[in-house]
């Protein structure tokens, strides 16, 4: 099958950003760090890849998702990103324009549910997706045919790769967030239950609704402290309820996605070499981006 390689950018920028010195700057002193970070990745990934269609998906909604209305502390614990880095995610942006990649910007919708909106709509049009991120919450999205793929790690599971080290198949991944909640992004799930008792719940009954459906059963299952996670489980249905709601991650998501918008364009040469230039990169970085882009 024909692949659709779909970036988390975010993931990439600030891993960038806390590991490169901050005195890598552009002419005028700022900080490029994460730009720099960004664009070596980029570089690798198309050199490794190939890839002709391929979509960077870039969060823009941290304080504006659909989520907050849902559930206003959603991610209130997490620091908004320093001016200093603001200021660089424009330049990623451009960067991948610069090198013929489509991004997927929302203020509403959250990189994750542009990606699972891509993945869903390119499935119809025959691709496979491959989903290049490090968070595991992505692994919901995953089908068949599809790959997860923490690139730093240089780990790739499949369906199948994703049960044997979480847990849980791809289908249970929200409802076991649901159970545990991630502190993260501040989604309360049922307070006391862990992920091993979640994992054992899940495998089981097989989702959250049918643990619910069942719940009386589970004071008789041969799982420490029974009477006591059935009471947790009880108490905190309305967490659980809520935590799905808010890790479910979109995949209709009203963007313009297809395999036309998605296909790699030539490399915009008099843009790169702009952008290089303001940014004090060197001709090395840009010579490896112009060879990445070179398509299968």
């Amino acid at each position: 099958m024909k692949q659709i390689y779909l970036v988390d950018a975010s993931i990439y920028i600030f891993r960038a950003y806390f590991s490169i010195p901050e005195d890598l700057t552009d002419r005028r002193g700022n900080p490029v760090n994460a730009v720099y970070g960004f664009a070596s990745f980029l570089g690798g990934l198309l050199d490794r890849t190939r890839a002709g269609h391929v979509g960077v998906a870039f969060d823009e909604s941290l304080t504006t998702s659909f989520r907050n209305e849902i559930y206003p502390p959603y991610k209130s614990n997490r620091v908004l990103p320093p001016p200093e880095l603001e200021a660089q995610l424009a330049a990623c942006q451009e960067l991948a324009q610069a090198v013929g990649l489509a991004s997927l910007v929302s203020s509403r919708y959250e990189a994750d549910d542009l990606i699972g909106t891509a993945a869903n709509t390119m499935r119809r049009a025959g691709f496979a997706a491959v989903i290049v991120s490090g968070d595991k919450d992505l692994t919901q999205l995953i089908g068949p045919h599809d790959i997860w793929w923490d690139y730093s790690r240089d780990r790739q599971f499949d369906r199948a790769a994703i049960k044997e080290h979480f847990g849980v198949d791809p289908r249970q991944m929200v409802d076991l967030i649901a159970l545990t909640g991630d502190a993260v992004d501040n989604i309360p799930g049922v307070p006391g239950i862990g992920p091993k008792t979640a994992i054992q719940l899940l495998n089981h009954f097989g989702s959250l609704d049918a643990i619910y459906d069942r719940l009386d059963e589970i004071p008789a299952l041969s799982l420490r402290s029974a009477q006591r996670i059935h009471a947790l489980l009880k108490e905190g249905k309305d967490n659980a309820l809520l935590a799905r709601r808010l890790a479910q991650i979109v995949i209709d998501a009203p963007i313009e996605v297809s395999p036309r918008s998605l296909t790699r364009r030539p490399i915009d040469e008099a843009q790169l070499q702009n952008l290089c230039k303001r940014l004090n990169f060197g001709d090395k970085l840009k010579t490896k981006l112009q060879a990445a882009s070179k398509r299968k």
